[in-house]
């Protein structure tokens, strides 16, 4: 066998690939993270929109509602900024919830009010 001078590389080799493969494991499962952070509080914005679009609640509602939600789902740290509004919507009346949140960047730690999401309902016909 001929010596070449590369002895002893493979585990400097196995160490440079591993933190490399590490980084890209761990950034996948925080986009992960932070996707799911943003689905559910587009879900409760949603499910406070229509709480509030029912015939006799209020905008006050459907704020309550979904602070309960994203403090159910996501903790009180994502509930702070909820807003409700009348509006007309797909030329409907309608309600619109609005959630501003935490961007999750490093678990779910990060920037405050990065992330603002929607959501509506058309307003329920009074009987």
């Amino acid at each position: 066998m001929i010596d070449t001078g590369e002895r002893g590389s493979a585990p400097a080799e196995f160490v440079l690939t591993a933190v490399v493969l590490l980084a890209l494991v761990l950034g996948v499962l925080q986009l992960g993270a932070a996707l799911l952070v943003r689905n559910t509080a587009l879900d409760a914005v949603a499910e406070g929109a229509r709480w509030s679009a029912l015939v006799g609640n209020s905008d006050a509602d459907g704020v309550a509602r979904a602070r309960q939600v994203l403090t159910q789902s996501l903790g009180s740290s994502y509930a702070g900024a909820v807003t409700a509004t009348r509006t007309v919507w797909r030329q409907q009346p309608a309600t619109e919830v609005r959630a501003r949140i935490p961007l999750p960047l490093i678990g779910l730690f990060g920037p405050p009010a990065a992330i603002e999401v929607t959501g509506h309902a058309a307003l329920e016909p009074e009987p």
